[in-house]
Parts: structure tokens; C-alpha cells; sequence
């Protein structure tokens, strides 16, 4: 298979370019600014927000498939736009889309979300990823849109999150719930999906949901540090507009695929 994985240089896309090669597929992965590292990828500068390199770009590589992954935490352009231009392009040269979109979508509320819950994203990043998947299902209603919760593992933003609370350089909330998974299950999951004709919303997350505070429990456990020095607060003390419970039922993924999606107090056992 000739893959094309968008956002390589990223922590879930360089995850993905390694079981891709492993797994014996030729993979293009492209980078913004840090160039991908991993061995056997044929590395591609893209700007995802110029729409015209992206079709360039698919028009000279003809991917059997692509695995989105860009986003810019703070950019639209990036994360809406991005995820726009990505699925225009690969619909014209007939590929197969995996778009990775995110839990930060919704609200919050105790109940789990199902795959096919409609967003009500709280804020910027929220309503970005809501409108990536609105383009992408317009332009390629085959495409599958993996919704997923916090992405860990050894090199993680959200592991180094841990970190630094339990060392009082950063603060985790008791009220924030999540679904994390880990990035190699979440990577062999995508990977998994892409000769399948699923479509739409896909719930892809960990079993397990657990505050992010309990979260550092679990790092400092798992990393053998002092749990007392753990900084924590609740999201209305530290005056934030955000998501509190994002449970995701991921229930349907764990029936269809042979990965087996974790829960986090198995990752840090």
C-alpha cells in the first residue's frame, strides 16, 4: 500500500509511519517545520493551509490512503482549513481518508458519548475540529473520522503534563475527565481502519476514563515519585471555559477491530 500520513513530524503520525513501514507499505509523511525521523519514510514539507500544495502534493505522491493528523491547538487555518484541503485533494486522486478529530468536540456531560453524538464544542480548538469533520464528511462522505481523548505514552504532551504537576510546575484538574489511549494502540487502530469502507464518526479511545489528577497518580506511581508534591485544582477555580466529563464510549471500535485499545491504568502499570 502506497500511504500517505499527514503530520508525520507529530507524536501519532511519526507512531503511525513506523507500523506503516514496519508492516512493509511505502509511506510518504510530511512535516511543517521538524523534519520526520523515522526510518523508511519518504519525508514531504507541507504547508496544509495552502490548499494548493496539499492537491499538488496528492496529485504527484497518488496515495492508495491518507491518515490526517495536523492540527494547531491555536489555529484554525491549520486544524479546519487543513483538514479541508487534505480531504478535497485525496477525494480528486481516489484515496482513502482517515481523519483524526478529537474528543474536545463536545461539551462535556456524566454520560458517555457515542460515535455519532453531535458536536457542541465550548471552545476555539472544540469548534475547529467540529468544523474538520463537517468538511470532510461534505467533501468524502466515505472517509472515516476517528474521534479520540488524550494521546500518551513515553514522549507525550500529556505524560510531561503529569510530570511537571507532580513536580509543581503545572497544575491538573480533579474535574477533567478522559478517555486517554495509547498512542501505539491508537496508531495500530488507524492503520487497522484504513482498507475497511467504514465511514463517519468513530469513537477510538481508552476503556478507562479517569480525571487528569488521577492521571498523575497513576505517572507518579508508574515513575516511582512522591504523589504529595501533586499541584491540583478544579476548572472553575482556575476561572476556565473548557470541557470538563469527555467520556467516550469507544465500545463499537473495541468490537470491530483486533487492536485492543488499553485503559491507562494497564498503560502504567
Amino acid at each position: 500500500m502506497n500511504l500517505l500520513v499527514v503530520g508525520a513530524s507529530g507524536f501519532l503520525g511519526g507512531e503511525v509511519c513506523r507500523q506503516a513501514v514496519a508492516a512493509g507499505h511505502e509511506v510518504t509523511g510530511t512535516y511543517h517545520s521538524a523534519a520526520v525521523a523515522a526510518p523508511g519514510v519518504a519525508p514531504r514539507r507541507l504547508d496544509v493551509t495552502d490548499r494548493a500544495a496539499v492537491r499538488a502534493l496528492l496529485t504527484e505522491v497518488r496515495p492508495d490512503a491518507v491518515v490526517a493528523t495536523p492540527y494547531r491547538y491555536d489555529d484554525w487555518r491549520v486544524t479546519a482549513d487543513g483538514a479541508a484541503h487534505i480531504a478535497c485533494a485525496a477525494a480528486e486522486v481516489g484515496a482513502r481518508l482517515v481523519h483524526l478529530s478529537s474528543d474536545a468536540l463536545h461539551a462535556g456531560r456524566p454520560t458517555p458519548y457515542l460515535d455519532d453524538d453531535v458536536p457542541t464544542p465550548l471552545h476555539p480548538y472544540g469548534a475547529a475540529k467540529a468544523a474538520a469533520e463537517t468538511a470532510v464528511r461534505a467533501v468524502d462522505p466515505g472517509a472515516v473520522l476517528v474521534r479520540t481523548s488524550l494521546i500518551v505514552g513515553e514522549g507525550s504532551k500529556q505524560i510531561q503534563l503529569c510530570r511537571d504537576a507532580l513536580a509543581g510546575r503545572a497544575v491538573l484538574f480533579t474535574d477533567e475527565a478522559r478517555c486517554p489511549v495509547h498512542v501505539t494502540d491508537l496508531a495500530a487502530a488507524v492503520l487497522e481502519l484504513v482498507p475497511t469502507d467504514l465511514a463517519g464518526p468513530l469513537n477510538v479511545a481508552g476503556p478507562e476514563a479517569v480525571s487528569r489528577a488521577e492521571m498523575g497518580l497513576l505517572v507518579a506511581r508508574h515513575d516511582g515519585l512522591d504523589p504529595a508534591g501533586l499541584k491540583t485544582a478544579t476548572i472553575a477555580e482556575a476561572g476556565l471555559h473548557r470541557p470538563a466529563e469527555v467520556r467516550l464510549d469507544s465500545s463499537r471500535a473495541a468490537g470491530l477491530l483486533r487492536t485492543r485499545l488499553r485503559g491507562i491504568t494497564e498503560v502504567l502499570a
